[in-house]
């Protein structure tokens, strides 16, 4: 038996769910379609359990595309004001835990039964534990699926990116977009860790964490890092990892409160040990990790005033250069995928295939981290939702 929808949404994740539910409140008939037993795995994992679900400061410059420009429209139609009257609306409690990112108090499955409530209100079938394995377009769409096929008029992709692997992540969305002749921009894993270019000597430091600024040559980010056994993570970490690039430094400053001058001239009598003294700004750990060996047992005034001031100001500066990011398994979001080109910035309709959306992850727009990528979702999807 051929079921037969107005509206077919591939992907249970919050910007599948999310266009589903907006369609479904505008009178059409909409199936969602989920490999996964369950839908919203991603959004239950995320913020350690607590789901950052969106950001109050969002604004275009938080995304990464090829178009930066293009989710404008989206982000505009649907804001996070408009997703926080949601949350309200369910009473679930939420708290601001920095930098405008917005967390359930209790847990992130909440987000996911409040989704799952308003699909029920406007009945939204769903249907999990299935997956497709052909898509045909003639007058309509024609799906082989795992509980039969399906037809449809409209046809979403909200498959996500190649992120977590371990919740479902495939590369699936991408695959459509080839078939039906869209450009894709090339995909490489996001706000990710990041591999030391040499790892012989640094596990000893795994477990440090330091306010630092981190910067490229086209960004800067000021959080914590956090050294690993292998590499660098840390909130700054994962942000810059989106600019980085092979066989690029990173700078980072660990002491972004202190100017190099005022370090050096304040303490250039000091009896101390020069690690004893960067224990008052750093952990004692890498600070003698960072003073040459021959200094170690040195009194900061029986140092040359030059030597302390080239140390100081390779901490302001220091030079990291990294091999590789931790790849896809470690990987909050992917950037790259469906080309901006290809769709329209109001509707997220494909410009060759009429009734071919894309929304979410698998679309070349990519947040940064603090609940950018969870906004997206919501705002590409519901552009979606009202064009469907």
């Amino acid at each position: 038996m051929n079921l037969k929808f107005d509206v077919v949404i591939i992907g249970g994740g919050a910007a599948g769910i999310f266009c589903a539910i907006e369609a479904s409140r505008r009178g059409r008939k909409v199936l969602v379609i989920e490999r996964n037993s369950q839908v919203g795995r991603k959004i239950i994992i995320s913020g350690g359990g607590r789901c950052n679900f969106t950001n109050i400061h969002t604004t275009a410059d938080n995304f990464i595309s090829s178009n930066p420009h293009f989710c404008k429209s989206a982000l505009a139609r649907y804001t996070p004001e408009d997703f926080v009257r949601l949350v309200r609306k369910h009473k679930i409690d939420y708290y601001e835990k920095k930098l405008g990112q917005l967390f359930c108090r209790e847990s992130s499955r909440q987000i996911v039964e409040m989704l799952l409530s308003e699909c029920e209100r406007a009945r939204v079938d769903i249907r999990t534990s299935c997956s497709v394995s052909k898509i045909e377009r003639g007058d309509e769409f024609c799906l082989d699926t795992t509980v039969g096929p399906i037809s449809c008029q409209n046809l979403v992709i909200a498959a996500g990116g190649l992120s977590f692997p371990k919740v479902g992540a495939t590369g699936f969305g991408y695959g459509v977009a080839s078939q039906f002749g869209l450009k894709l921009e090339p995909t490489r894993p996001a706000l990710v860790p990041l591999i030391f270019e040499q790892t012989r000597s640094t596990g000893k430091l795994a477990g440090i964490s330091v306010d630092s600024v981190v910067s490229t040559e086209s960004a800067s980010f000021r959080e914590n890092i956090l050294f690993t056994h292998r590499g660098l993570s840390g909130p700054a970490i994962l942000q810059i990892s989106n600019y980085w690039n092979r066989n690029e430094a990173v700078s980072i400053d660990l002491m972004p409160e202190k100017m190099t001058a005022e370090l050096s001239e304040q303490q250039i009598q000091s009896r101390q040990k020069l690690a004893t003294f960067l224990t008052q700004f750093i952990p004692a750990r890498l600070a003698e990790s960072l003073v040459p060996d021959e200094l170690a047992s040195t009194a900061m005034n029986k140092i040359p005033h030059k030597e302390i001031t080239n140390i100081l100001a390779d901490m302001k500066d220091w030079k990291v250069k990294f091999r590789d990011t931790e790849g896809y398994d470690k990987a909050e979001v992917t950037v790259g995928g469906v080309s901006t080109d290809e769709l329209s910035s109001q509707t997220m309709e494909s410009k060759k295939v009429p009734g071919l959306f894309f929304i979410g992850e698998v679309v070349d727009v990519t947040g940064w981290l603090g609940g950018y990528n969870f906004q997206w979702a919501w705002s590409s999807g519901y552009a979606a939702g009202q064009a469907v």
